[in-house]
């Protein structure tokens, strides 16, 4: 069986199952446009940062952060789902081997994320003055961070064996890995320990490529965004690789 069957095979059966799943990405969406009313208007009265833009503008990229994060991260309940009611120990089993079937998983995960971020990114014209360039900036971004989110979904689902394990432990990945991004506050503003451990999290370098594309004031380079996504697929897939493979087929090939 072709890796590229196996993989269009799961993108499909994912995006049917999205489909008949209104409602779940309605709240998708919905999720980050209340991070950007809540937060970025809400603390519009009381926050300040440097940058010389109203803090809704500033706060605006966390919204987009969100949308790809929770996006990506959270599909791979599906993941779950199926392990819970044994089809994904059929997948696994398939002559195709592991790295496809995880390979799909994470490309659906990632089409979501994107899907959510690139709606929140459209809408970005309503808060701050930005252009064709940088809204195409911002896709790529999202991309970028669409497809580290979907790979660390993957791996925190790989060894959760029930769906209400995972909306428990994915919550307490998720909200820490935003709120130690800089989303709501620059890096230099943050506790030193913070600031180790916003260094550690793909999140803030999501963030950093946002704030890149949109003509904000960035902690890093683009090109050290960039590795640092890079480099959190790599680990995270081959982590979920390891996982999802009790047998070790993986490392014997």
């Amino acid at each position: 069986m072709s890796a590229l069957v196996v993989v269009r095979g799961i993108v499909v059966r994912d995006a049917r199952r999205w489909l008949r799943q209104g409602s779940r990405l309605a709240a998708g969406l919905g999720r980050p446009f209340l991070w950007v009313l809540f937060v970025g208007l809400g603390f519009q009265g009381i926050a300040r940062v440097d940058e010389g833009i109203p803090y809704s503008a500033y706060a605006y990229p966390g919204g987009i952060a969100m949308g790809v994060l929770f996006g990506g991260m959270l599909t791979a309940i599906s993941t779950v789902y199926d392990r819970e009611f044994g089809m994904l120990r059929l997948m696994l089993a398939s002559p195709a081997g592991t790295l496809p079937v995880l390979a799909g998983r994470t490309l659906s995960a990632a089409l979501v994320g994107t899907l959510q971020g690139l709606v929140v990114l459209a809408a970005a014209p309503l808060a701050m003055p930005v252009g064709p360039a940088q809204l195409a900036a911002g896709a790529l971004a999202v991309v970028a961070g669409a497809l580290a989110s979907a790979a660390l979904g993957l791996l925190v689902a790989s060894r959760l064996t029930s769906v209400e394990n995972f909306g428990g432990v994915i919550n307490v990945v998720l909200f820490p890995m935003l709120f130690l991004s800089g989303a709501l506050a620059p890096l230099d503003r943050m506790p030193a320990a913070f600031r180790v451990a916003a260094l550690a999290n793909p999140v803030t370098y999501l963030l950093d490529l946002l704030r890149h594309a949109l003509g904000q004031r960035a902690a890093f380079g683009v090109a050290t965004d960039l590795l640092a996504l890079a480099l959190a697929f790599a680990l995270a897939f081959g982590g979920a690789a390891l996982l999802f493979d009790p047998e070790r087929r993986f490392l014997r090939r």
